[in-house]
């Protein structure tokens, strides 16, 4: 028996801001209701609007719907549809930022915001979109809360996506990490106005910067000049060690001048031994802060979140096989995802939980009443 309502939550306040592409009266059901609708299903890991709809028309949750949250009336699956392509794209992408940032510190000194892209290969696929979907996502990674995105349609759009996307963000005393794609002077540049500070992955994109450095770097005397820090994981069996370079000696770089405000420079060594098989790999990196190589490691470690947010997203909610009618719907489905990833990892840290992300979302499936307190955490 559910004995009282829930209280307006503050993401469905949020829900009630996001416009329209046409006018809609809400005739016994909102879009707001709709948007709920989807996160609360996303919440219990279903993969798609027919299962999420298939979901919310069972007979026993009717009234668990209808008292929590004020839907007194499942639309059909087409309407449903019809009303996830009414949602203004950018509404409901300002809406996200929005809500996220509500719940974020206000100082953001010495977090890493980690900026990476993610193709939805399902749209290679689909009739209906001209080229794929490619969505640029914007992590705080010591929080582990995306909180921003920008799409795009092709992967080579995505340099001018992330500089765009910068521009709306507050930077100020963050370290922005983003991958070699988006090693580019101009995106350097944008981060130091919005008050940041960049650290950069250098590879072929950039050959001249890489070269400098990989041949400073791979000099073993110079090496050894430079500030050193080891890390080794041991996880089931895999062994990890975690070697990284760190060195404010620049002065004889020739391209010193074209990267603005260039503080250091460093490198990763990375080994993984596992099952007698061991691999390694350098990572070389610029960064505008004058960094320790412990400073360096947990950077870089926390720039990477942001791809195991993208794992999270195929391995829970299988976006790459996701098949929808149209690229806005999809745009649309994973935002509502990572809206969903984000409630469990709060729900996770406030209970001190050590249950996987798989068995909450299957416990929230079976249990409304936890559905509800998951879906509470603001």
């Amino acid at each position: 028996m559910y004995n009282a309502r829930m209280e307006q939550n503050l993401i469905t306040e949020y829900f009630e801001e996001v416009e329209t592409t046409k006018e809609y009266d809400g005739y016994f059901c909102s879009v707001a209701q709709v948007m709920t609708l989807v996160l609360l299903g996303s919440i219990c890991g279903l993969k798609n609007v027919s299962q999420i709809h298939q979901w919310a028309t069972n007979p026993r949750l009717s009234r668990f719907l209808k008292e929590y949250f004020g839907i007194s009336r499942v639309p059909c699956y087409y309407w449903l549809l019809c009303l996830l392509k009414l949602i203004e794209p950018d509404s409901l992408r300002k809406c996200f930022t929005k809500w996220v940032t509500s719940l974020l510190p206000e100082d953001w000194s010495g977090q890493t915001l980690s900026i990476d892209g993610k193709r939805i290969r399902s749209t290679e696929r689909m009739s209906r979109c001209e080229s794929p979907l490619h969505i640029v996502s914007a992590q705080l990674s010591e929080w582990g809360m995306t909180f921003a995105q920008r799409s795009v349609d092709e992967k080579r759009n995505e340099i001018p996506a992330v500089q765009e996307l910068l521009n709306e963000l507050e930077l100020k005393g963050c370290m922005v990490v983003a991958d070699a794609l988006n090693c580019q002077k101009e995106t350097a540049e944008r981060i130091l106005e919005k008050k940041g500070d960049y650290l950069l992955c250098a590879k072929d994109n950039q050959a001249t910067l890489k070269k400098e450095i990989e041949e400073y770097v791979q000099d073993q005397e110079l090496r050894k000049r430079m500030e050193t820090v080891r890390k080794v994981e041991n996880n089931r069996g895999r062994i990890e060690r975690r070697t990284a370079y760190v060195t404010e000696e620049i002065g004889w770089m020739s391209v010193r001048e074209e990267w603005k405000q260039l503080a250091c420079i460093g490198a990763i060594h990375t080994e993984l031994e596992r099952k007698n098989q061991k691999t390694e790999e350098w990572h070389y990196y610029i960064c505008s802060r004058k960094l320790s190589a412990e400073e360096l490691l947990h950077h870089a470690r926390m720039g990477w979140s942001v791809e195991t947010m993208h794992w999270l997203l195929d391995v829970h909610f299988a976006e790459d096989s996701c098949r929808v009618e149209t690229r806005e719907v999809q745009e649309q489905l994973n935002v509502f995802r990572k809206m969903a990833l984000n409630l469990i990892k709060r729900y996770k840290e406030k209970e001190k939980s050590k249950r996987p992300i798989s068995k909450i979302m299957l416990d929230c499936l079976l249990d409304p009443l936890l559905l509800a307190s998951v879906f509470s955490e603001t």
